[in-house]
């Protein structure tokens, strides 16, 4: 025990633990990480002994003596083989090229986020992203006399009346109320949610122009909400004694709801709101930054479901809400973190996602570029693009290498079809820059080599790859070498039937017909159906609509339900067994054998073909064995866990 502790430590110490070779088969090894992975996951439910461990490694070593056999036949280059093996890497590349760590990472934000509600208000000046200098340079300037502003101690509603360019800013004086995860842009969620509360952020541009974000209050997330209302609107341009008159109508039916009446037929009665009066006012569920903060507050206000709010006042008339159900924020956990992952890929904020795996992939692929100095590729792909010949001092050609990879390069030739190629879709580059349009390039074609060679950067990818191209080799060779020859060598059966006729022998039984029921109730049903004429059973079986499965023949009394030791019986009917999904099995017998009896070559074909298998295959093993001398190294067995 103790030199095989002091072995385990030496080998651990030396670095080459998990790299150790168990087994060599001619100039091939399988590592003792390779055999261990494939024991484990064929043999979860057995416990790891020495004894199970050289069982399997026996059938493991067999496993891999044929592949490398299928190997050397060139079997995987066959057109069959490349592309069943095509078609599958397709089925599952998907799932491996997402960028789980980033995308988990964005998840695990959202949810801190998603805990807490931010009140905030903002400044903005437009700077669209196609402005020109001299706009920009006016919003800068515009915006940065706000920033002045603030640092003088001036209220932010006053800064954002006189300098903001938001339409609603005269009303709202920048508030935008309440705010959660997913309520705004990726780019302003995050400075929000970076902002201290009672500060304001750095001015930070978006496409639309500059902003300045105030962070004004935060509380506990309230969640969502369901509920129902009723709208009693104001009518068109309506004069404040008919929006008086408006109020006396809700008054009037909330103290109906009050006294008892049904609110859901009052809203389909009364309710100006023409989206919800026909489902009783029912409104979908939302949460905060959904509808103006007076109505949210009013519904959200509400104590308990059932309870309704007094005739709240918005810009289109008076809301009687009834709450139907609320939601708290959901707690951590994974149904929680796959259900953030899911809208983030549905979110615009993916992209951020997409970017951080596109640099990862860039890294890993040895991704190279060599751009032309100054503006010599727009210039060349201008004039292409235009149909027209380059300048002669271009210094470029369609040959010239833009993008390099390992094992491809692409061409400026390439680029230009490429740009030829979005002519077709116009809306691909409307408004975007020849910069950014390179880089769509660019990530398309690094994606595009990434995917194709991922199984040199994504190890469970490798794997999975592997394990199909192997099974589908080793189905090729076996069919080639033994189950089709099998099947055709009728000598080779006949004789290996003669010479082992001994092993099959009918034992005791009965000719019968098994019954298979769905459960005891459909089983006994059956059985009184055929107590009255048992030569009918298949139209009898028919009648139970495919409920009920026969099968007639001469079985083992093993094979037969019911016996439980006794005698078949002819012209009986065996008793029911009922299996742990409710099943029942049940036998009639037609004739009992008593005795042991001899097989016909006919009635024993499919038993010697597989035996005639087994044997051509121990004859190829012992061949593969030749041809591939195996040699267990048993130092590196003896480190095997137990």
């Amino acid at each position: 025990m103790k030199n095989a502790v002091l072995l385990f430590l030496l080998l651990i110490c030396s670095g080459s633990f998990f790299g150790q070779t168990l087994v060599r088969y001619g100039n091939h090894n399988i590592t003792r990480v390779e055999f261990l992975t494939a024991f484990r996951k064929n043999n979860s439910h057995v416990v790891p002994t020495e004894k199970a461990y050289r069982d399997y490694l026996s059938l493991y070593i067999r496993y891999r003596l044929k592949v490398q056999a299928s190997f050397d036949m060139k079997l995987d280059t066959m057109m069959q083989q490349i592309t069943e093996l095509q078609n599958f890497k397709s089925q599952i590349v998907d799932q491996y090229t997402n960028d789980e760590t980033s995308l988990n990472k964005m998840a695990r934000e959202a949810f801190i986020r998603s805990q807490h509600d931010l009140r905030i208000s903002y400044i903005f000046v437009a700077a669209p992203k196609n402005s020109s200098p001299s706009d920009t340079a006016r919003a800068w300037k515009k915006i940065q006399d706000a920033v002045k502003a603030l640092k003088s101690n001036r209220d932010f509603g006053e800064v954002a009346i006189q300098f903001s360019e938001d339409p609603f800013v005269k009303n709202n004086k920048g508030d935008l109320g309440f705010i959660t995860v997913f309520d705004l842009p990726y780019s302003m969620e995050t400075v929000a949610y970076l902002t201290p509360t009672g500060k304001y952020s750095p001015v930070f541009r978006t496409d639309g122009g500059y902003i300045i974000l105030k962070t004004t209050a935060e509380r506990a997330a309230l969640g969502r909400i369901r509920i129902a209302q009723i709208l009693v609107a104001f009518p068109y341009q309506a004069s404040e004694s008919a929006k008086a008159e408006t109020r006396q109508r809700a008054d009037s039916i909330y103290r109906a709801i009050q006294g008892g009446a049904d609110f859901g037929e009052l809203a389909k009665k009364f309710s100006g709101d023409n989206l919800s009066y026909q489902l009783g006012g029912a409104l979908p569920e939302f949460g905060i930054g959904k509808y103006e903060a007076g109505f949210e507050n009013t519904a959200f206000n509400l104590k308990k479901d059932g309870d309704i709010s007094e005739p709240y006042r918005s810009d289109f008339g008076y809301h009687i809400i009834k709450r139907i159900s609320r939601k708290p924020v959901p707690a951590a956990g994974q149904k929680t973190m796959d259900a953030l992952k899911e809208k983030i890929k549905a979110d615009p904020r993916v992209a951020v996602s997409r970017n951080q795996m596109m640099q990862t992939i860039l890294i890993k692929t040895q991704f190279r570029e060599y751009i032309p100095a100054g503006n010599r590729l727009w210039d060349y792909t201008d004039s292409l693009l235009q149909n027209k010949k380059p300048a002669s001092n271009a210094g470029i050609t369609d040959q010239t290498v833009l993008f390099q990879f390992p094992n491809k390069s692409y061409t400026i030739g390439e680029w230009i079809a490429y740009r030829k190629s979005l002519k077709s879709s116009p809306t691909l580059t409307n408004n975007k820059t020849n910069t950014e349009i390179l880089n769509l390039y660019r990530q398309a074609v690094a994606f595009d080599y990434y995917k194709q060679h991922l199984e040199n950067y994504n190890k469970a990818y490798a794997e999975q790859v592997n394990e199909f191209r192997n099974g589908n080799l080793l189905f090729e060779i076996m069919q080639r070498q033994i189950w089709n020859r099998a099947a055709a060598d009728s000598a080779g059966l006949e004789k290996y039937f003669q010479a082992h006729s001994k092993d099959y022998w009918w034992k005791p039984g009965a000719e019968a017909i098994i019954f298979n029921a769905p459960n005891i109730a459909a089983a006994k049903k059956l059985e009184s159906n055929l107590e009255r004429n048992v030569k009918n059973w298949r139209k009898e079986v028919d009648s139970f609509a495919g409920q009920i499965q026969a099968d007639s023949g001469r079985f083992e009394s093993k094979q037969l339900p019911g016996l439980a030791g006794t005698a078949a019986e002819a012209g009986k009917f065996t008793d029911p067994v009922t299996g742990p999904n409710k099943s029942t099995q049940f036998a009639y017998i037609i004739l009992p054998y008593k005795t042991s009896l001899p097989r016909t070559f006919d009635e024993a074909r499919g038993l010697v073909i597989n035996d005639y298998q087994n044997e051509l295959e121990n004859q190829w093993i012992k061949e593969l064995e030749k041809k591939y001398p195996v040699v267990i190294n048993e130092t590196v067995f003896k480190t095997l866990p137990k």
